[in-house]
């Protein structure tokens, strides 16, 4: 019974690291957000959940859709505004280089 037990630890563990990871990505993919906060809300996530024992899932839900609420939350409207911006230039850049790659057969 021990192993069983070890198991469910272990899917559990697995489960909650992948909602983890999910929502670490999707919140750096927010406009503005910083590797500084990417941190404040992996640690406000981790200190709840081991505060509670609650899976994150429980407590705080979908993680692309808590992530958004974070990066709203946690990041200034002016520094969100220019990440957009900067995100925006970027896919310009980009589409540009892959149309001169169609254009040059590359």
């Amino acid at each position: 019974m021990a192993k069983k037990d070890r198991t469910t630890d272990a899917a559990g563990e697995k489960d909650r690291e992948k909602w983890m990871a999910r929502f670490q990505v999707r919140l750096a993919m927010q406009p503005g957000v910083d590797r500084a906060v990417v941190l404040q809300g992996v640690k406000h996530v981790t200190a709840h959940c081991a505060d509670t024992g609650e899976h994150p899932q429980t407590a705080f839900g979908d993680p692309d859709a808590y992530a958004v609420r974070v990066g709203a939350r946690l990041v200034p409207a002016d520094r969100r505004a220019r990440g957009r911006r900067n995100n925006a230039v970027m896919n310009a850049v980009d589409s540009v280089r892959r149309r001169a790659g169609d254009v040059a057969g590359l």
